[in-house]
C-alpha cells in the first residue's frame, strides 16, 4: 500500500470521525466555548448592553475583588453551601436509601413518601419552608416553644438562614436517596456473607465492603451536588424576598441576601451586576469565578476519589 493511499485512508477515517462527532462538536463550540471565550472578553471591556464594549482592562477585576462589598460574603456562602449542605445531602441520602433497603413490609411507601419531596416545584417548596419556619406564626417554631426549645429566627436571622435553606435541601433529597438505592442493591450478597462469616461488624462490613462498591455513586453524588451548589440561585432568593416581605413588590430592583447578605450566592451575585446594574464586565469576572471554583472541586474530587470514602484494600 502507497503511502498516498495510506494518506487518503487516514483521512477518510479522520472525516468520518468528525462527522460522527459533529453534533457534540457543535453543540460544545455553541454552548460552552463560545460563552467562555465571550465572558473572558468582556470581563475586560466595559460593557452596558446597549453601547459598543470598550477596552478596560484589569479595572473589572480589581473593582470585583477590591471595591466590590458583596463578592466577598457571596463567596462565603456559596462555599458554606457546596461545603454543608452536599455533605447533609450525601450522608442524609446514603442513610435514608440503607434504611430502607433494610426495610421488609412497606418500603415502596417509605420510598414514596422520601421521593415526593424532590417532585415539589423549588419556588413552591421554598415558599412553605419559609411559613413553616415563620419565626412569630410558623408551626415549627411553636412546637419548639411548647417543648422549651429557644426557637430560632431561621430565615429572618443571619446565623439560622443557610442552616434553613440546609434542611430545605435534605427535605428534598429523594433522587440521592433512589440513587444509592440502586447501588446499595446491587453490592454482591456474597461478600456479606463472607464478611459475617469472618467476624465483622456491622461498621467494618459498611467501611470495608458497602463504601467501597458504591464509591463512584457517592463520587457522582458530591459532584454534581457541588456543582448545583455552586449554581444555587432559585431558592436563596425566594426565600430572602418572603422573609424580608418583598416578594411580588414592583418598584426599585431587589437587593437579594436577606438578612445582612447571609443568602447572597455568587449566581445572585452575578444576575444583579449584570440585569440590575447593567455592569456586565464585572457580572463576567465574577462568572469566571465561579466557573473556575466549580472546575477546581470537581478537579480536586476526581484527582482524591480514592481517599473521599476510603478504598477496600
Amino acid at each position: 500500500m502507497t503511502t498516498y493511499t495510506l494518506r487518503s485512508k487516514h483521512r477518510r477515517n479522520a472525516l468520518r470521525t468528525a462527522l460522527f462527532m459533529s453534533p457534540w462538536l457543535i453543540g460544545f463550540g455553541f454552548f460552552f466555548a463560545y460563552p467562555l471565550v465571550s465572558t473572558l472578553y468582556f470581563s475586560f471591556m466595559r460593557y452596558d448592553g446597549l453601547n459598543a464594549p470598550t477596552w478596560r482592562g484589569l479595572e473589572n477585576w480589581t473593582y470585583v475583588f477590591s471595591d466590590l462589598p458583596k463578592f466577598w460574603p457571596a463567596m462565603q456562602n456559596t462555599l458554606w453551601l457546596a461545603v454543608v449542605m452536599v455533605t447533609c445531602r450525601v450522608v442524609f441520602g446514603l442513610g435514608v436509601g440503607m434504611l430502607i433497603t433494610k426495610i421488609k413490609r412497606g418500603a415502596g411507601i417509605y420510598r414514596t413518601l422520601f421521593y415526593l419531596p424532590y417532585l415539589a416545584p423549588p419556588v413552591a417548596a421554598t415558599l412553605a419552608f419559609v411559613f413553616l419556619l415563620n419565626p412569630g406564626t410558623g408551626p415549627v417554631n411553636s412546637f419548639l416553644e411548647g417543648l422549651g426549645v429557644p426557637a430560632p429566627s431561621w430565615f429572618n436571622d443571619a446565623d439560622w438562614a443557610k442552616p434553613a435553606l440546609t434542611v430545605l435541601a435534605v427535605w428534598g433529597v429523594g433522587d440521592l436517596m433512589v440513587i444509592f438505592m440502586a447501588a446499595l442493591l446491587d453490592v454482591p450478597k456474597d461478600q456479606y456473607e463472607a464478611a459475617e462469616l469472618d467476624g465483622a461488624s456491622r461498621r467494618q462490613r459498611f467501611r470495608y465492603i458497602t463504601l467501597p462498591n458504591i464509591s463512584p455513586i457517592v463520587l457522582f453524588a458530591v459532584v454534581t451536588g457541588i456543582i448545583g451548589a455552586m449554581q444555587y440561585y432559585t431558592q436563596p432568593i425566594v426565600a430572602s424576598k418572603v422573609a424580608s416581605g418583598k416578594m411580588g413588590g414592583s418598584g426599585a430592583a431587589f437587593q437579594p441576601g436577606y438578612p445582612d447578605d447571609s443568602t447572597l450566592t455568587l449566581p445572585q451575585l452575578i444576575y444583579s451586576l449584570g440585569f440590575n446594574q447593567f455592569n456586565y464586565g464585572a457580572a463576567c469576572v465574577v462568572a469566571l469565578v465561579l466557573f473556575a471554583f466549580s472546575m477546581a472541586f470537581t478537579a480536586l474530587l476526581m484527582r482524591r476519589r480514592g481517599g473521599l470514602i476510603g478504598s477496600g484494600d
